[in-house]
């Protein structure tokens, strides 16, 4: 990662057409870098539709180019396929695609061995929607051009419904919304968080199962921003459990042999985005978090 320096010298510019300016990337990617908090105006964060005035001192994080993947044979499941799409069943752990110091062994290696060619992007051909490294489950893969134009404009009009199952910290009510905007983190940029004049972000759950210091539940999603579900979670008091980065109480995850978090995409709905037939997945929890839920259920048990 570069920083670039740049004194603005057109006044009322928007703050993403002055980095644009200032660096040569594209206003897409220039809005990117200000919208994750890459971008300070005198030392300050703002948003994208802020204006710049003659004499503002810009400091731009410039992230080094993301390297061109390359075919890998990587056994990944697929739950779904045909010649428009396919749904895989991402492992924990498997990052999604490359990025500076991670140039291999990723799902779109992975995909690209598979199918020859995706559609979208050279860097992250054929993603639809992402998941973090450490989480499992289900994701759409779109094969061809057509299929990705109308998925990408299915997720951004939430016309695909995404359900996880969560493990969390403590007692949350039976059911709830959390709507509040998240944002790159003012104190710690690697992290995400509920800030003031972050993007718009709304996630609703229905409680599953109460245990004694633990609550299983089903998560979804209705937009995506990064680290959704885990900030938002987190900042209603009731964090991931195994959630290094978010979680709290690290004892707890231990004893339920977490070495990640307890966060799996278990459900997919949509109508298929070429020939409009309903498509609807399900996925099982994988055998770690199997096994943790296990372990919080005879927590409960021994405690009564």
């Amino acid at each position: 990662m570069s920083v670039v320096s740049a004194i603005v010298s057109e006044a009322g510019e928007r703050l993403d057409v002055a980095v644009s300016r200032a660096t040569g990337l594209s206003r897409s990617q220039s809005a990117r870098l200000v919208d994750d908090g890459a971008v300070k105006v005198g030392g300050v964060v703002r948003a994208r539709s802020h204006r710049v005035e003659a004499g503002d001192r810009l400091e731009i994080d410039v992230p080094d180019p993301a390297p061109t993947p390359i075919p890998e044979e990587i056994d990944v499941p697929v739950v779904y396929e045909d010649r428009w799409l396919l749904v895989v069943a991402k492992p924990a752990g498997l990052v999604v695609h490359p990025a500076p110091g991670h140039p291999s062994g990723t799902l779109v290696n992975a995909l690209l061995a598979r199918a020859g060619r995706l559609p979208g992007p050279s860097v992250r051909p054929g993603i639809v929607h992402r998941l973090d490294a450490g989480t499992s489950g289900l994701m759409i893969v779109a094969k061809d051009d057509e299929a990705f134009d109308r998925l990408r404009q299915m997720l951004a009009a939430r016309e695909i419904s995404r359900t996880y199952l969560a493990l969390v910290e403590g007692s949350p009510s039976p059911a709830g919304e959390i709507d509040a905007p998240v944002g790159r983190s003012p104190r710690h940029r690697k992290k995400m968080a509920v800030v003031a004049g972050g993007k718009d972000a709304r996630t609703s759950y229905r409680r599953v199962e109460a245990l004694r210091e633990t609550a299983l539940l089903e998560v979804k999603p209705h937009t995506g921003r990064t680290h959704q579900i885990r900030v938002h979670l987190a900042a209603a008091g009731y964090p991931v459990l195994g959630d290094i980065v978010y979680g709290r109480d690290r004892r707890l995850a231990a004893s339920l042999e977490l070495k990640r978090p307890f966060l799996h995409a278990a459900g997919l709905a949509f109508a298929h985005p070429v020939t409009g037939e309903p498509v609807s997945l399900e996925e099982p929890l994988p055998a770690d978090l199997e096994r943790a839920l296990t372990l919080a259920r005879g927590v409960s048990r021994t405690s009564r």
